[in-house]
């Protein structure tokens, strides 16, 4: 094969995720954004949800050429999330990927467990656990129709450290890979794949912008991993599509953990 016949080849290559329907929760900024921006460039067209304002992002995405509209949903609200589903199948159709990305993080203060209050536990219970389960409740209906979907829970690396002074996100993110195995096992026979993406500490906008988060804290962090530097949003989005598409049509139930190494499982 020539050269130039291996350029026409790569330039006539089926995106991965071509005509199908996405949500990504909140995708308003930081991770979220990449996800929903990288599904839009491989074809997907995509609902971009938060209860911050996602229109920027959705319009990026248009003006870039590809399909979006934006969504204001509250995740533990479940009218909310039932309104989502129901303005995206308006708009595109259908729902084939779900993006469980909606969660509290970057903006957590860093504290031993006896300076967490109930409030805060329960807050966070809500948006990061309830919050799943709510979207997933919701777009199940839709996959089965078709007797195909793929849900990419996300995680965190640090539900294989055992990590201190952030017990109640940690904890959260614990439930959510239990979760994802249990409805792998409930889905697969309606073709319904189920898989985690677990994240390391990743350099996003509200990380960047929380003090806890700096200095020594990150320094440690990137010292555990083997490939030693900073995680960019960028280092999670192969693996996001790879989940997403046809490529994993046979892998569900499982746990990504993309950290440089940090975590080995």
């Amino acid at each position: 094969m020539g050269q130039g016949t291996f350029w026409v080849d790569a330039e006539m290559a089926q995106k991965r995720v071509e005509g199908r329907v996405a949500i990504v929760t909140g995708a308003a900024q930081g991770l979220g954004a990449a996800y929903a921006k990288v599904l839009a460039a491989e074809g997907a067209k995509v609902c971009v949800s938060d209860v911050l304002d996602a229109k920027p992002v959705a319009a990026d995405i248009v003006k870039a050429g590809g399909h979006a509209i934006a969504a204001h949903c509250d995740v533990t609200d479940p009218k909310s999330v039932q309104a989502m589903v129901a303005m995206t199948v308006k708009a595109f159709g259908s729902v084939g990927i779900l993006v469980t990305n909606a969660g509290l993080f970057a903006n957590l203060a860093l504290k031993p467990l006896l300076q967490i209050d109930s409030a805060e536990w329960d807050k966070v219970m809500a948006v990061n656990v309830r919050g799943v389960f709510e979207c997933v409740k919701a777009v199940v209906p839709e996959m089965r129709k078709r007797k195909y979907g793929k849900i990419i829970t996300i995680a965190s690396g640090t539900v294989f450290k055992g990590m201190p002074m952030l017990l109640h996100y940690v904890t959260s993110k614990g439930a959510v890979v239990a979760m994802t195995r249990c409805l792998a096992r409930e889905l697969g026979d309606d073709g319904i794949r189920v898989n985690t993406l677990a994240p390391g500490l990743t350099m996003s906008e509200g990380v960047i912008n929380n003090p806890a988060w700096t200095g020594p804290v990150v320094a440690n962090n990137v010292a555990s991993r083997a490939i030693k530097r900073e995680a960019l949003p960028e280092d999670m989005l192969g693996t996001l599509v790879y989940l997403a598409s046809a490529d994993s049509d046979f892998v569900t139930g499982q746990v990504l953990v993309v950290d440089g190494g940090s975590v080995m499982h």
